[in-house]
């Protein structure tokens, strides 16, 4: 397996043997964020400014307006709140053609403790107006939506964990904005998630399936625009919906399915992630563990919905 911000890195130096107008940016972290490879093949194209996110932002920007395509990144705690000043304001504002990676999402970053944990990063910046927000699963995925984030003309944000991934997909797999996938279909629960909680969701849906409960699995990596068209395919077809997000329940995936929702769906969906709270410090599975982000708590989930939806059926009798 390899970490999907490794491949991120990867992808660069590919694409810019043929997009001669591709820099990239780094805030003092490159060998975190996957992007020391970059540098040492394009060392003319590559810019430290150090520790200075909102600098590094506001470069990206000017060099956008000239003409370039710059691809800044580092830990997702502070592209999304230390610069979200600059990203709104430089380069969303205005639409320009920058490309921002928040790495070390969720609670992975581990031992760094809250204040290196990005909980709140899909809120923020899923709320700000013409920027895209991919979170890819896979490092199959992690290619081609860094690919497209390079081809599409406007601000786009890639989030990525710091963990390894395991991969779902073949190698020629597409995964068109707006979009989500089905991993597994089931009729019974629909399990929602991004990024490293997919291999989760997985797992859950395997366990279930030896319980005679099948659940559909949706790897919701294009979280803006957001498969709205999928989230009610699978209200009209299942007894409940799980969300599972390395970040806090409000705002993310969970609250962007309760959105996709709100016009009267009556069918119960229940959000697992972090409850209003901050990340500690510890290892990541420890934390994964300590917050109900495992396959054991969607499972217990699960059979919670299935149990009620059993109870409804008995008292309408």
């Amino acid at each position: 397996m390899k970490a999907n911000r490794i491949v991120y890195g990867d992808t660069l130096v590919e694409l810019a043997a043929v997009r001669k107008e591709l820099l990239v940016l780094d805030a003092d972290v490159a060998k975190s964020i996957g992007t020391a490879q970059f540098a040492a093949a394009y060392p003319d194209r590559f810019i430290n400014v150090g520790i200075a996110e909102q600098n590094m932002m506001g470069i990206a920007a000017g060099l956008a307006t000239c003409g370039k395509l710059p691809f800044a990144a580092t830990f997702g705690v502070f592209t999304s709140m230390r610069a979200v000043e600059q990203i709104r304001n430089a380069i969303c504002y205005t639409g320009l053609n920058v490309k921002i990676a928040g790495t070390h999402g969720g609670l992975e970053t581990g031992e760094d403790g809250a204040t290196h944990q990005a909980v709140e990063d899909v809120a923020i910046i899923r709320s700000i107006p013409k920027i895209r927000l991919f979170i890819p699963s896979t490092p199959v995925a992690t290619r081609y939506l860094t690919r497209l984030a390079a081809e599409v003309i406007g601000p786009v944000y890639l989030r990525f964990g710091r963990a390894p991934s395991p991969e779902f997909y073949d190698e020629d797999e597409e995964f068109p904005e707006g979009g989500s996938k089905v991993l597994r279909e089931g009729e019974d629960i629909a399990i929602m998630a991004y990024g490293n909680m997919v291999s989760v969701a997985v797992q859950a849906a395997e366990r279930l399936a030896e319980q005679g409960i099948y659940a559909r699995v949706l790897d919701m990596y294009s979280i803006k625009p957001f498969d709205t068209e999928a989230v009610l395919k699978a209200a009209s077809e299942v007894r409940g919906i799980i969300t599972v997000e390395d970040h806090s329940i409000i705002g993310g995936l969970g609250g962007a399915v309760c959105e996709a929702l709100s016009g009267g769906h009556q069918i119960p969906v229940i959000r697992l992630g972090l409850n209003d709270e901050f990340g500690r410090s510890g290892k990541g599975d420890e934390l994964h563990e300590l917050y109900g982000l495992t396959p054991e708590r969607v499972i217990e989930t699960a059979l919670s919905i299935m149990e009620a939806a059993d109870e409804s059926l008995k008292g309408g009798r």
